[in-house]
């Protein structure tokens, strides 16, 4: 992973992680993590198994993002799906079809973050009630969130990959 990735990637990260382990603190020896449609725990597990849990979806899936877009650099062209792959793949603009896509990766893993810690912090919110109860209408504004915001993402990776005009 190249110095900018590092750095694009690593700071939302490891700001996701400091969030998780901060906020984790006040989280009960036994946490409700797992909620049912009315927002009522039905899924435990151990303080330290969640902390440990939310850590690697925080830290792991983004970085992994970022790991399949430097990737690309020696994939086969038919084994890249983006649009326009046989212009974008061609030897000389490869390079820059692998930064821009590095780029797109690094912004939806740092959108997958975010979300992630949004999640996990209503469920620290949960486990400050008894019985614990999820706020459904906070988790659908924020799922709604991200879906529109992954939405506009894919949009903006398909006009970056759109030809350029002759």
């Amino acid at each position: 992973m190249r110095a900018g990735s590092l750095l694009a990637v690593g700071l939302p990260v490891t700001a996701a992680a400091i969030f998780v382990v901060t906020t984790s603190r006040s989280l009960p020896n036994v946490v409700a993590s797992h909620f049912g449609a009315g927002g009522s725990a039905n899924g435990f597990m151990p303080h330290a198994f969640y902390v440990r849990f939310m850590l690697a979806f925080v830290v792991l899936l983004p970085l992994l993002l970022s790991l399949v877009a430097g990737a690309v650099t020696r994939l086969p062209v038919k084994l890249v799906n983006i649009p326009n792959r046989q212009y974008w793949l061609a030897p000389g603009r490869r390079a820059q079809a692998v930064d821009m896509l590095r780029g797109r990766m690094q912004l939806f893993a740092a959108m997958l973050a975010a979300f992630l810690c949004y999640v996990h912090w209503l469920v620290v919110r949960a486990n400050q009630s008894q019985p614990p109860m999820l706020d459904n209408r906070r988790f659908v504004a924020g799922m709604a969130v991200f879906m529109f915001s992954l939405v506009i993402w894919i949009v903006a990776l398909r006009r970056k990959f759109r030809p350029p005009e002759p």
